[in-house]
């Protein structure tokens, strides 16, 4: 039987057969900015992205070693396959099977975030993994333990040597190396970039332009620009007082945070249900339902909401197509990733 992290790739072989492989055998291990999109946030002069340090990244971030019984590494909830989202589990799944509270989200375009998390309760990229760490329902760990671990190994060291220069293992550096991975998973080749940046001739067909319009109208407001977020943090209408995860709030500690999360990237969403921080969403279908008949009422409800987004079924067929054309095939299928 395959390992549950296996079966998704069996998908995308399905797609393979079709599309041409992205990206070059040789590709380039230095970060580079997509050109339409905003500047970038994470400090490379402090971490440059080296061709040693990525794959050491890439290595320790595919490390079961990093949770306490050897189980489950990062990429078993950050799959590429599905945008480095969870394609199996409504929330996140960790050491024992122990089941968390959020689902977890995809992974693309850290570098141009300042604050990470559902909640933002981390605000730089090297430290983005620390939470799920140390987090008794995903890898229930601690730096120190890992670091000693990676140091017995009989070729990790080396590998530290090759990407920093030292030959040793230190959790800072850990740390630097699984953001120089991170920091390139860049998703910026989907048919709506091409369109966006006119590119390789790319044009909507009659049903994603209108999509796109609908989209613009009535989602653009928190779904901004080239990232598909204005990295806001909103309360959507999902429950109506009774939170059972208060979201923004528990890191601000402000009742007016109560129930807002942050609006995710739309990049890839055609490839990364389960939807909303708790997965409750199984389809876009779903998510458009509850945008028309399923917000629920709180004090702090963002204001866009307070009336629904009602559309035809010719208008959610057309705003999904739009929503199709932000899947970044040559990010799902990068060979360096």
């Amino acid at each position: 039987m395959l390992p549950r992290y296996c079966l998704p790739y069996l998908c995308l072989l399905l797609f393979a057969c079709e599309r041409e492989q992205a990206g070059p055998a040789n590709a380039p291990y230095t970060f580079v900015a997509p050109e339409h999109f905003p500047r970038v946030v994470y400090d490379f002069e402090r971490n440059p992205v080296t061709e040693a340090g990525f794959k050491l990244g890439k290595r320790i971030f595919e490390d079961p070693r990093l949770s306490r019984d050897g189980s489950v590494s990062c990429a078993n909830c950050h799959q590429q396959v599905t945008a480095f989202a969870d394609p199996q589990h409504r929330l996140s799944v960790g050491v024992e099977d122990r089941v968390g509270v959020r689902n977890a989200p995809g992974l693309f375009n850290l570098a141009f975030r300042s604050e990470f998390m559902w909640d933002g309760g981390v605000v730089h990229l090297d430290f983005a993994g620390v939470p799920a760490i140390e987090s008794e329902v995903e890898l229930d760990n601690n730096l120190a333990v890992i670091v000693d671990r990676l140091r017995k190994d009989a070729t990790y060291p080396e590998a530290f040597r090759r990407a920093f220069g030292r030959n040793t293992v230190t959790s800072g550096l850990m740390l630097q190396a699984l953001s120089q991975y991170q920091a390139m998973l860049i998703s910026d080749r989907s048919k709506y970039d091409d369109v966006f940046a006119g590119r390789n001739g790319a044009a909507f067909s009659a049903e994603e332009a209108r999509g796109e319009a609908i989209f613009i109208e009535r989602c653009a407001g928190c779904h901004a620009g080239p990232l598909q977020t204005d990295n806001s943090y909103r309360n959507n209408g999902l429950d109506a007082g009774n939170f059972a995860d208060l979201g923004r709030e528990t890191i601000t500690h402000n009742p007016a945070d109560r129930g807002k999360f942050r609006v995710p990237s739309l990049r890839n969403i055609a490839r990364t249900p389960p939807y909303m921080h708790d997965g409750r969403f199984a389809t876009l279908e779903a998510v458009l339902e509850h945008y028309a008949e399923g917000i629920r009422h709180s004090p702090t409800l963002d204001p866009r909401l307070e009336e629904p987004i009602r559309l035809t079924e010719q208008e959610r067929t057309d705003v999904i197509a739009f929503l199709e054309t932000l899947t970044d095939w040559a990010f799902l299928q990068d060979p360096r990733f």
